[in-house]
């Protein structure tokens, strides 16, 4: 039975990761320890509700509240634990990285490291190994001539947070390399769904809260994306299941991965939404564009995602506008229910 350790479980990733982790491979699970600096369960809650609980209670699911940067409470935890899958997603997002480069280093890079290493030296080894990167490893779109960008093309990040990815890549073929543990890098673009209305890609997320909100008050909430162009996008529970699916399906060796994507234009995007609201009887409180000043989309587009159908088979990739119904209904249950706020 696999003993899983968790690392920025309680944030959108972490709890939609957890959730496939128990619904889809429950029965070769012991535990699931959600390790975190914060101690809400509010993005858990979006997936599990009421049944949270009762996992808990059962003891399918624990809590461990450490700091990726801390590294006697981290190595406690492991020594305690004694984990037989890691799925490494605890990370500074790229606004925070921009804003506080030395704590995005700490966190990011230095924190990283310190996990590699520890689990490098646990007694028993790992069974497998998951690390959260991010197509933020890539350069700009116009340096790949070619339809869509495999994952042996030139990485050239264009910001810090795609630095320490990349670094973070390479600390996991070294792990690799050192233990032979097999061991993933799964690199994602734009996550949208609900509970991704934080950092730099959340704005697609935001665009539909705004809307579900404005219904909800009777008034619309206007709300720009604040880039254009192209954007390669990723519907939660997919992310959700692609690091479960890597992390219990079977496999050796150390690669990199694109999650399953689809990438069309900003513009395509919203007119989806348009579409869905008008649907759902609700469209006169969607007040949406490309802000004026908006600048293009900074991250890397058109993931060719062969690579993860090809070594794990089934993984899911929803339809966006099929997402986009989803996370605007689930927004309508939270928001009656009182559970997002403006």
């Amino acid at each position: 039975m696999a003993k899983v350790f968790i690392t920025g479980g309680t944030g959108c990733i972490g709890a939609v990761t957890v959730y496939q982790l128990i619904t889809q491979y429950g029965d070769e699970i012991e535990q699931v320890l959600i390790g975190s600096r914060s101690s809400s369960t509010d993005q858990l809650e979006i997936w599990f509700g009421e049944s949270l609980q009762q996992y808990v209670n059962e003891g399918k699911i624990a809590f461990a509240q450490v700091d990726i940067g801390d590294q006697q409470s981290l190595q406690g935890t492991l020594e305690t634990f004694k984990p037989t899958h890691v799925i490494h997603l605890g990370a500074l997002q790229s606004p925070d990285c921009a804003s506080d480069p030395a704590k995005g280093l700490a966190v990011n890079l230095a924190g990283t490291m310190s996990l590699f290493n520890m689990i490098e030296a646990l007694d028993p080894p790992l069974k497998r190994m998951v690390f959260a990167s991010s197509g933020a490893v890539y350069g700009k779109r116009a340096m790949y001539p070619e339809a869509t960008v495999s994952e042996n093309a030139q990485l050239s990040p264009p910001n810090l947070y795609g630095v320490w990815k990349v670094a973070g890549e390479h600390l996991a073929t070294l792990f690799h390399e050192n233990t032979g543990i097999p061991t993933v890098s799964l690199r994602l673009n734009t996550t949208f769904g609900p509970g991704r209305d934080q950092g730099t890609t959340s704005a697609p997320t935001k665009v539909m809260k705004s809307l579900v909100l404005g219904a909800n008050e009777g008034e619309s909430m206007p709300f720009e994306m604040p880039y254009r162009g192209r954007e390669n996008y990723h519907y939660v529970e997919d992310v959700g299941a692609h690091f479960a699916g890597v992390c219990m399906l079977p496999f050796e060796g150390c690669q990199a991965f694109n999650i399953k994507g689809k990438t069309i234009e900003v513009s395509q995007f919203l007119e989806m939404v348009k579409a869905i609201a008008v649907e759902l009887g609700i469209d006169e409180f969607l007040e949406t564009g490309i802000a004026a000043d908006a600048t293009p989309n900074l991250f890397i587009c058109d993931l060719d995602d062969a690579a993860v159908e090809a070594q794990f088979p089934g993984l899911p990739r929803t339809p966006i506008d099929e997402g986009i119904r989803k996370t605007i209904e689930r927004f309508r249950v939270m928001v009656t229910a009182g559970r997002v706020k403006i």
